[in-house]
């Protein structure tokens, strides 16, 4: 049940991520549950890097949220340079 719940919370990070953030990326069903799992780890990570979480603890909604927009904000960079112009 683990996964299950880990996949719908990371589907509601990315799509609020993706609403909040401005611009059109073209990314589907699977790579906004992806862009909403890795904020929530890249939110934990940094979390219990600058002590504001405990190993096992949840991130947090909002920090997972903000580590998606940057992860968002990465994904267009790249997207961006990536095509010829």
């Amino acid at each position: 049940m683990g996964i299950v719940w880990t996949i719908v919370l990371g589907f509601v990070i990315g799509i609020v991520a993706k609403l909040l953030h401005p611009g059109k990326e073209n990314m589907g069903f699977i790579m906004t549950i992806v862009l909403g799992i890795a904020g929530s780890f890249l939110a934990g990570i940094v979390g219990q890097f600058m002590g504001w979480y405990h190993a096992g603890e949840g991130a947090g909604f909002i920090a997972s949220v903000i580590a998606a927009i940057i992860l968002l904000v990465i994904y267009g960079k790249i997207k961006q340079g990536s095509t010829p112009q």
